[in-house]
């Protein structure tokens, strides 16, 4: 009876040691499938993100090529509530009744940067590859923060506000490095909605023969 125990346990060792053996992952997506899956996500759970994710995110943006490897950027993070309301306050102050305040003050408008809990922002020292380089970097971003199950959205706005007399004092918070200059912001956060893609102008593609 002893030998027959030793020998079933025997053989449900060797076979749960061919299945973890054999079992695959499952296949993560490729770069060209995470490319055209993500979308710009303009609607946010309220959900605070990982600080261990926005790390990751900053790190795939600073992997990115740039022009001899200077990398001349700055990523700074906010992920402060309280800091995106008092810079939300002010912005709504200055946007108020004007064609940009009409658009973004909605009934559920929360904050300036798409109600999206963390904000990332991109500034670069000026030069001719600033925008290239930091396009990239965006990029990069972006697609890292689609790969952890978190949506983006790409904004312009805040920068005008960040370098008028109203935004100054948040702009000086970010302490970026002397003569750097704000790029773009980056809302980030867990996707409150699934937007379809919309068509791409394959036209402009075309070969030089």
């Amino acid at each position: 009876m002893k030998q027959i125990l030793i020998t079933v346990i025997l053989c449900a060792t060797v076979l749960i040691a061919l299945r973890l053996t054999t079992h695959k992952p499952e296949p993560k997506s490729t770069v060209i499938e995470a490319i055209h899956a993500r979308r710009s996500i303009r609607q946010y759970k309220d959900i605070a993100v990982e600080r261990e994710k926005l790390e990751q995110v900053a790190l795939a943006g600073i992997a990115a090529p740039n022009a001899m490897n200077r990398q001349a950027w700055a990523i700074r993070i906010i992920d402060s509530k309280e800091w995106i309301d008092s810079c939300t306050e002010a912005f709504v102050a200055q946007v108020k009744g004007t064609p940009l305040g009409d658009h973004l003050l909605k009934p559920d408008f929360k904050n300036m940067f798409r109600n999206a809990p963390a904000v990332i922002f991109v500034a670069a020292e000026p030069s001719n590859y600033a925008g290239v380089d930091c396009g990239i970097l965006g990029q990069n971003m972006m697609l890292a923060a689609h790969e952890l199950g978190l949506g983006t959205c790409c904004l312009g706005s805040p920068v005008g506000f960040m370098n008028s007399e109203e935004g100054k004092q948040f702009l000086a918070s970010l302490n970026l490095p002397e003569g750097y200059a704000l790029q773009f912001a980056i809302a980030i956060g867990y996707a409150d909605e699934q937007p379809e893609a919309k068509p791409r102008d394959t036209s402009k593609i075309a070969f030089v023969e």
